[in-house]
């Protein structure tokens, strides 16, 4: 069976609790196992309540007024899944992305992410003795995919998808049932 296509995805959020925190941005580029880049889109996400925290901002650099005019969850999450149609989801720490994802999405009937492949285990199984970092930018920077502005949703999922096709090369992935000893769930 072929590799199918990936939708690699992240999230920029306004802390690392799902309970607590929201997602403020959420980025996806949908990709061939080749690398070759079908589709790219970012949004934004409006918060619920004006005075909700946004967080680190000099980590992810999303200020509460450029979240004003932003579509609100439901108007991204619905464009998010148009694009996650027929791809796989992936991310470099999907537990994360996918949870906070999933958690936004939980009034929802009938979504579901699906089987969630995660870049971060991918690279931590190619290091069984932890000898080397592991966060996105170290790996993107091994692999020589640029890393341009770390911690925008799109950046960060453009250099997931980049790392991508090194990472299934790495492990001689070259079918979709190959895939499943890296899934998230």
């Amino acid at each position: 069976m072929p590799l199918p296509r990936f939708a690699v995805v992240d999230v920029e959020t306004s802390g690392l609790s799902q309970r607590r925190d929201r997602i403020l941005q959420i980025g996806a580029v949908i990709v061939e196992s080749d690398g070759r880049e079908i589709d790219r889109w970012s949004t934004l996400v409006r918060l619920r309540w004006p005075l909700q925290r946004v967080g680190p901002t000099d980590i992810h650099g999303i200020t509460r007024p450029m979240l004003r005019d932003a579509p609100r969850m439901s108007t991204a999450l619905d464009d998010l899944t148009e694009r996650l149609e027929g791809a796989v989801f992936t991310a470099h720490n999907a537990q994360f992305d996918a949870g906070f994802i999933e958690r936004a999405a939980r009034h929802r009937s009938g979504f579901d992410l699906g089987p969630r492949l995660c870049t971060l285990r991918m690279s931590r199984r190619l290091d069984p003795g932890r000898e080397q970092s592991h966060r996105l930018i170290d790996v993107a920077d091994r692999f020589g995919v640029p890393l341009v502005n770390p911690h925008d949703a799109l950046a960060d999922a453009a250099a997931t998808a980049g790392v991508l096709p090194h990472l299934l090369a790495a492990h001689g992935i070259t079918d979709a049932s190959q895939l499943s000893a890296f899934f998230d769930r």
